[in-house]
């Protein structure tokens, strides 16, 4: 008769075998740690450069700080409710990728992305703060895939961020993401934006996904060609030589004798010399609008709609009187010109508001060439 396991044996079981998958999950070294946070460090870097171009304001994000936890400790330490944006690498990486925001600092920035002082509004937060937010992570996580790209040398991707506004935890928080229900990689970072927000970013991702990060950095640098430097050559009459060219160092072995090998420089083939010709950026800053912009746009301009010119001479206009005609060389129907400051910036034609003219828009230069106009 075999024997019958009791309840309170049954339990232990089952709790050392939890113990000892949650001992296996956590396989990321430190050196692990050390990698991805360089990894982080760069690619972050590349997103602040982004979302300071989107929201107009200085970005800065620090260093990160990397550890290993689990959703109790992260309910511990990041207070609720809070913004979270989820977004997936489905191309050249394969994993899930956890953004932690404040609300307060989803508010800011949507209030900045709208034009705005970086005001904080009292009101609960809508769709409109959670697209808004969408879109800057989007652009963020983007950047960093695009670094990524280059230093893994390989095409990634991501799908369309999903936002979140989170009220309870871990419960919603393990049915949203299951991947995340043992123990993950939680990535740090201070982020800094203009005098508005200093506060915490945190990213969350799965520890196998983490491994497969580092795996792609180190395999991209495995395979790096290798270069050599000097190019030995046998010595006619002796035995051949055993030739070992490396990227860092390069070795040879010889029979003893006197006659040693011949070390020859390789031979350079003819450079062309071109003269480089580097873009004109005309001092101007992210989408082609000037850095210190915000200092003048409070300046008036004078706005003219020019009906069209002519050339006289002094006599003729000295005939001019009452019922005088003059014609002008604009064809009936052909646009007016509107000058800004007497610098032509667009075409349009005339309209009636109420009893007053006015002028539509119709065809305008580049927004770079009004800058510059102005």
């Amino acid at each position: 008769m075999s024997e019958m396991l009791s309840q309170e044996e049954i339990d232990a079981l089952l709790k050392s075998n939890e113990n000892e998958g949650s001992e296996v999950t956590v396989d990321f070294t430190e050196e692990d740690k050390d990698t991805i946070g360089e990894i982080g460090n760069i690619s972050m870097g590349t997103a602040a450069t982004s979302l300071s171009a989107l929201l107009n304001n200085r970005v800065n994000i620090t260093t990160p700080s990397v550890s290993i936890l689990n959703i109790e400790e992260i309910a511990e330490q990041y207070p609720i409710p809070f913004v979270i944006v989820d977004v997936k690498y489905n191309e050249g990486l394969k994993g899930l990728n956890v953004l932690f925001l404040k609300e307060e600092d989803v508010k800011i920035i949507t209030d900045l992305m709208m034009g705005g002082s970086g005001t904080a509004s009292e009101d609960s937060l809508g769709e409109l703060h959670l697209s808004a937010i969408s879109e800057a992570m989007n652009q963020m996580v983007g950047a960093s895939a695009t670094s990524m790209s280059e230093m893994f040398d390989k095409k990634i991707n991501i799908a369309p961020p999903r936002t979140f506004r989170m009220e309870t935890m871990p419960g919603n928080f393990a049915e949203l993401f299951p991947e995340l229900k043992n123990n993950f990689v939680k990535i740090s970072f201070n982020m800094v934006i203009g005098d508005l927000i200093d506060s915490e970013l945190m990213q969350l991702i799965p520890i196998d996904f983490a491994k497969e990060i580092v795996n792609s950095l180190m395999t991209a640098y495995s395979t790096e060609p290798i270069q050599s430097s000097l190019t030995f050559e046998e010595d006619k009459g002796n035995a051949p030589v055993n030739k070992q060219n490396t990227q860092n160092n390069v070795s040879y072995d010889s029979p003893e004798t006197d006659n040693a090998p011949e070390i020859r420089m390789p031979k350079q083939e003819p450079v062309n010399v071109q003269q480089v010709n580097f873009q004109a950026f005309d001092n101007l800053g992210s989408k082609g609008v000037p850095e210190n912009i915000q200092l003048i746009q409070e300046v008036p301009l004078n706005v003219t709609v020019e009906l069209g010119r002519t050339v006289k001479k002094i006599s003729e206009i000295l005939e001019f009187g009452p019922g005088t005609i003059i014609e002008l060389n604009k064809v009936v129907g052909e646009p007016l010109d509107i000058l800004i400051n007497g610098q032509y910036v667009a075409k349009g034609e005339v309209v009636v508001i109420d009893e007053n003219y006015g002028i539509r828009i119709t065809d305008i230069v580049s927004q770079e060439k009004r800058y510059g106009k102005i």
